[in-house]
């Protein structure tokens, strides 16, 4: 353990640490716009500069390691100041168009600016420079007007994704983030998962499905599992007025953390599709008490003489359970399989194979996730 001085008081930190790490674990908060915990620290917005005695520069909390006998100030008149100087540069290059951007009210930009009262400067801000929504990706809406360069989307795709689509093209004002070498995002190798959307802090990067339907403020957030596989992938749906207009990750999901696959993330409208089965069905014969035809039918004209009825879970178990067990009896017990999902519980499938085995009496049972 290594003695360090953080705003006037003495506290002991571990070698190694940085300095917004000490901080966080005192309860002192230091901003950040780059840093994110996943990912690697860069220190490139100098948003998080604080003032060490004896050094030359401020210092980025993010990514300078502290040292025995080191003294700092996290807010102190020269730290603030320069935070304003760079938010000030940032809104300069930012459309200010808050009161119709999507990502009002979850934007780290917008926060920053309201805590440190920093606005668009007198000298105007430089308006807009790209096309907006260009990329032909179905669910990732790029606006790079609002990019930051924070770098999160790139650091998220090359170490979370391990896909390397995004990077960093040209220098000076004319530096932009791009896909590839300024293809587009699927020519790129993007698999739609969405991480850089999970990681951007402003509006520059959104999902095209939700784009429009809700913003922070007015939705409901929802903690599930995802249904698509057996992984066990938690994440918020988003709720407003009773309907799902998207997903967002949960930080906290203990399986996969911010991290979602392109099903998880984007294969919600199912739910309210109007072809989506919501009750039990069973077939009913069409001509039930009359006489049958004499000739033998086609396929499909027979089953013209059949129709879908929905009814409750009752009866239709209660029919499934008769049809087995007819089958059983007529043909046999392996004239029966049974096949299980990847989608269910691991308590689900064990009771599948207990039925398999035990109540037909047969061992013709197989699993999705082997095929």
């Amino acid at each position: 353990m290594i003695s360090i001085t953080l705003n006037g008081q003495k506290i002991e930190a571990r070698e190694g640490q940085t300095i917004l790490e000490v901080a966080r674990e005192h309860g002192i908060r230091i901003p950040t716009l780059c840093y994110h915990k996943d990912l690697s620290p860069t220190g490139n917005c100098r948003i998080c500069v604080v003032e060490v005695k004896g050094a030359r520069f401020l210092q980025a909390a993010c990514v300078t390691q502290v040292w025995d006998g080191m003294e700092i100030e996290t807010h102190s008149e020269k730290a603030v100041a320069s935070r304003k100087r760079t938010l000030s540069l940032m809104l300069a290059n930012h459309p200010p168009d808050c009161l119709t951007c999507d990502a009002s009210g979850s934007c780290e930009l917008q926060d920053l600016a309201y805590e440190y009262q920093v606005e668009v400067p007198a000298w105007g801000a430089k308006g807009t420079r790209y096309p907006v929504d260009s990329d032909p990706n179905p669910f990732i809406r790029v606006d790079m007007n609002k990019c930051i360069l924070c770098r999160r989307c790139v650091l998220a795709c090359a170490e979370i994704q391990v896909r390397d689509v995004w990077g960093v093209a040209k220098r000076g004002f004319e530096e932009v983030i791009v896909a590839g070498a300024g293809t587009t995002m699927l020519e790129a190798r993007c698999e739609s998962c969405g991480q850089c959307v999970a990681y951007c802090p402003t509006g520059a990067l959104t999902n095209k499905m939700s784009y429009g339907l809700g913003r922070a403020h007015q939705i409901e957030k929802v903690t599930t599992t995802c249904g698509y596989c057996g992984v066990g992938c938690q994440f918020d749906l988003q709720v407003r007025d009773g309907r799902i207009i998207g997903v967002a990750s949960n930080p906290n999901a203990p399986v996969n953390g911010m991290a979602l696959c392109v099903k998880g993330r984007y294969g919600w409208d199912y739910i309210h599709h109007p072809d989506r089965l919501t009750k039990p069905m069973v077939r009913r014969y069409l001509l039930e008490g009359k006489e049958k035809p004499k000739t033998p039918l086609s396929e499909r004209s027979a089953s013209a003489l059949w129709e879908w009825v929905e009814t409750d879970w009752d009866t239709a178990l209660g029919l499934a359970a008769q049809r087995l067990g007819r089958a059983r009896e007529a043909h046999g017990p392996d004239s029966v399989g049974v096949l299980t999902s990847a989608k269910c519980l691991n308590e689900e499938n064990y009771l599948m194979n207990k039925f398999a085995r035990q109540v037909i009496g047969t061992n013709n049972i197989d699993h999705c996730a082997r095929l």
